[in-house]
């Protein structure tokens, strides 16, 4: 089996060593830069499955690199922060990171959360293989879960992020339905805990991309502490 890879993009020397060391001593195969460009040479080059992003770096911050990621990429990405950046660690959910970890931190704990946003991705690519509905469809929308795609009713491929697909998959698969921040959690497979404002995060991506209408939302908000997707779903 080959192994997953992991670029880790950060500027000190003995932290990017560190990180390298003990994810290899785990299966990982790694790959390490020091800035944006040398990242996207090494993107060029090679299949990255997860990055681990440094958020303050010379030169093109983690948070620019991470915007120009999402533009065209869903891969994966943890951020590497500063213990009183709180401010930018929303900033980096906003834009589509999965999951954050702050300085000085336990490589045992990073090891952890690289696995945990693996497996939701995994997840989410095999959960309905061999099911009837790996494609629906919802007011012309076309979701697919086996190509992890979300194509607009022009047909146009709408990036997701693996955090906002999951999400709009638990929403599609439970559409009509009142869903809690914490349901959402559990459905999605992320932490409750400080998490929790990430659902309000993601819910707001996801409006970003999907409504159209001045003034109308597909995701509407439920006073009680919750969200229900009111569009119809049906098998495409």
């Amino acid at each position: 089996m080959t192994p997953q890879t992991v670029l880790i993009v950060e500027d000190d020397q003995e932290t990017r060593h560190l990180i390298a060391r003990y994810l290899s001593e785990h299966a990982f195969s790694v790959g390490m830069v020091a800035n944006g460009r040398e990242m996207d040479r090494y993107m060029a080059q090679h299949r990255v499955d997860l990055l681990v992003l440094d958020l303050m770096l010379p030169g093109e911050d983690g948070l620019s690199l991470c915007r120009r990621i999402r533009a065209d990429r869903s891969t994966p990405i943890i951020f590497l922060t500063a213990k009183g950046d709180e401010v930018d660690r929303i900033l980096g959910l906003e834009m589509g990171a999965d999951d954050y970890l702050t300085k000085p931190f336990n490589p045992r704990e990073l090891l952890a959360r690289i696995n945990a946003v693996l497996r939701r991705q995994a997840a989410g690519l095999t959960a309905l293989v061999g099911s009837g509905s790996q494609r629906l469809r919802f007011e012309g929308w076309t979701i697919d879960f086996r190509l992890r795609e979300l194509r607009d009713p022009e047909g146009a491929q709408i990036p997701l992020t693996s955090a906002e697909f999951d999400l709009l998959q638990a929403f599609c698969e439970r559409h009509g339905r009142i869903l809690s921040r914490d349901s959402l959690l559990s459905l999605t497979g992320r932490p409750g805990g400080s998490f929790g404002r990430s659902v309000d995060v993601l819910v707001s991506r996801l409006r970003g991309k999907l409504d159209r209408a001045e003034g109308a939302s597909m995701i509407r908000t439920v006073r009680t502490g919750g969200y229900i997707f009111t569009p119809l779903v049906e098998d495409a």
